[in-house]
């Protein structure tokens, strides 16, 4: 009995180190099921990429620059931003950095840390929008008293209560997942460390953690989204009793930026976290997680710029005080 014993503990000793050595780095497929087409895909993340961080660095200067947009919308706009170049820089740079030096591979601490900081921003996106639909509502619902409701304070404990729902419920969502018995597979199929990818490489029960990740992605996806509809229930309800059609197309294009962007953002994640599990295929979630990490970012100042005057005031003020821009124009006349 007592050799039995301890040759089972030898035997799961041998296992434990076994694990830890071979898990100790992770190997991305990425999109190498489709060799002629990763120079375009490359192409097309790198613009991707470099589009979002101007444009989220202009959009982030001209609010500051500018004292007509220290507003709560405009603050809320500043945090939406901020977090965009965080998401990208953490899913869509690493992917960009091991297509330029061939080397698909990531150590199992950074695989954790890009989990964890994707989760942490995409989870406060969810929070923030339906924050700002929050914001809109107090705006056009209660004009006079916005500025008492939608004070500094209570604009910071809104967003660091946002951030600080992202973070924890993403570190809850990392260690569910994790420290789970890999059993020596470490090819991850998809271009980042993504969760559900990561989790199919575990060979134990899952039903913890996936019970987690589900109520997880109720609270952060369907409850913001109800609260999101009620708001822009108000919302439209308020517009339709606006007599003047000034008015009405002014409330109008202030809420038009932040629900496109609510669409884009929802629509892709939904698609994501909480489709059925009869519908599987990785080839179509690393095209989601494309849109989801590079197009929607992306699109996010281009959209708020478009549709709102006072920003397309504000950038161009901005480039004209640059003296490289306004001698080009110069010279161009």
């Amino acid at each position: 009995m007592y050799t039995f014993i301890h040759y089972d503990r030898i035997r799961r000793n041998k296992m434990v180190k076994t694990n830890l050595t071979v898990i100790s780095n992770f190997i991305f497929l990425g999109f190498t099921h489709y060799p002629k087409v990763e120079i375009t895909i490359f192409v097309l993340c790198l613009l991707m990429y470099l589009v979002t961080l101007l444009g989220n660095i202009i959009l982030i200067s001209v609010t500051i620059l500018d004292s007509r947009l220290h507003t709560p919308m405009y603050f809320f706009l500043n945090n939406l931003s901020f977090l965009d170049i965080w998401y990208t820089s953490s899913t869509l740079a690493p992917m960009l950095a091991n297509f330029v030096s061939g080397k698909n591979t990531i150590s199992f601490s950074g695989c954790a840390t890009q989990m964890y900081f994707s989760l942490a921003m995409g989870s406060t996106e969810c929070v923030l929008l339906s924050m700002m639909a929050y914001d809109r509502y107090v705006a056009i619902c209660n004009p006079l008293r916005y500025p008492i409701i939608m004070n500094k304070r209570v604009c910071v404990w809104i967003a660091a209560g946002s951030w600080g729902t992202g973070c924890l419920t993403s570190l809850v969502e990392t260690m569910s997942v994790l420290p789970q018995s890999l059993c020596g597979k470490n090819i991850i199929d998809h271009f980042t460390c993504e969760i559900l990818a990561v989790l199919k490489l575990v060979c134990v029960d899952t039903s913890k953690a996936q019970l987690i990740m589900l109520v997880i992605s109720i609270l952060l996806l369907p409850m913001p989204m109800l609260l999101i509809c009620v708001s822009y229930a108000f919302i439209l309800s308020s517009i339709l009793r606006i007599t003047s059609v000034d008015g009405r197309s002014k409330a109008f294009s202030t809420c038009a930026a932040h629900l496109t962007v609510v669409v884009l953002f929802y629509g892709t994640a939904l698609s994501m976290y909480l489709k059925p599990s009869a519908v599987d295929s990785q080839e179509i979630d690393k095209f989601m997680a494309l849109v989801y990490a590079g197009l929607t970012p992306m699109l996010n100042p281009i959209i708020y710029s478009l549709r709102n005057q006072e920003v397309k005031v504000a950038v161009k003020k901005l480039l004209f005080r640059n003296p490289l821009y306004a001698l080009l124009i110069h010279s161009s006349k």
